[in-house]
């Protein structure tokens, strides 16, 4: 299944199931996505339903619009890690990063006016489907509701102030969440998945998803220890190398440049890039 947010044609927003036709709209049965993540069966019986709208109807909303928290893993691809001289670090490096830093696919990533530094970052996001804490890494599939691509789009000049990222990680609409989740039995071994990232059409990035240094199972079980995750959250797994960042010279993202996050079995991210206004 595939589970998104969107606008209606009249604008107002809603959440629903995508099919192939279009989508099936979701909108009177909770209030968002998010608040329906742990009914996947009963889910899975409404996608038998016509759809509602077209798919060139609706405007993309991130498919989780308002998260509890969006936890982000630095470093954690090997390839990455490699392109910028750097040893695996000994444990995970979060950091977070806000609903509002955030577009959906087809929506404008945006460069602010305080850098032209902004760089793509192609991630897997892994999205939580019910509260839980102190899951096992054993016990990790119970927790996920579904997977989406993300671009952790990234203001490298801000990013590189301090050794915390944040500033870097949350300029206004600068990063993208999307097209939607696909809930964990489409997609099959996600391990075997290929992250790619393309800026105007040219491949930059391309991995499999098990280049993770820290993998997804270590991943739930770091992260609900020192927090209790909730149904919605998301946890951008890192991106793999190819960044503008270690390009010579530099290939930063500009406006009128479009970007795209492709991870096979899930679905392509794009978003067009403009300037602040």
């Amino acid at each position: 299944m595939k589970l998104l947010s969107f606008r209606r044609p009249d604008g107002t927003a809603s959440w629903g199931i995508a099919k192939d036709e279009g989508v099936i709209d979701m909108g009177d049965k909770a209030p968002g996505l998010k608040h329906a993540l742990w009914a996947t069966t009963s889910l899975a019986e409404e996608a038998t339903r016509h759809a509602d709208f077209k798919l060139s109807d609706i405007s993309f909303l991130p498919p989780i619009p308002d998260p509890e928290k969006i936890l982000c893993v630095g470093l954690n691809y090997l390839s990455h890690i490699k392109e910028g001289g750097r040893e695996p670090p000994p444990k995970p490096i979060i950091f977070t990063r806000y609903p509002n830093a955030q577009v959906g696919h087809g929506q404008a990533m945006v460069r602010p006016k305080a850098s032209e530094t902004f760089d793509y970052e192609g991630e897997l996001a892994v999205v939580i489907g019910r509260r839980c804490r102190h899951v096992k890494a054993a016990d990790w599939q119970g927790v996920v509701a579904g997977y989406a691509c993300y671009n952790d789009g990234s203001i490298r000049e801000w990013q590189r102030h301090s050794t915390q990222f944040i500033p870097g990680k949350n300029f206004f609409r600068s990063g993208a969440f999307g097209p939607w989740i696909v809930t964990p039995e489409e997609v099959g071994d996600i391990t075997k998945a290929h992250l790619m990232s393309r800026l105007n059409g040219v491949e930059q990035q391309h991995a499999t998803i098990d280049d993770l240094c820290f993998d997804i199972p270590t991943l739930i079980e770091y992260c609900s220890t020192f927090t209790q995750l909730e149904p919605g959250d998301v946890i951008a797994t890192g991106t793999t190398g190819g960044v503008g960042a270690y390009q010579n010279p530099p290939l930063w993202m500009r406006p009128g440049d479009t970007i795209e996050v492709e991870i096979s079995g899930i679905g392509v991210l794009r978003n067009p890039i403009v300037a602040e206004d």
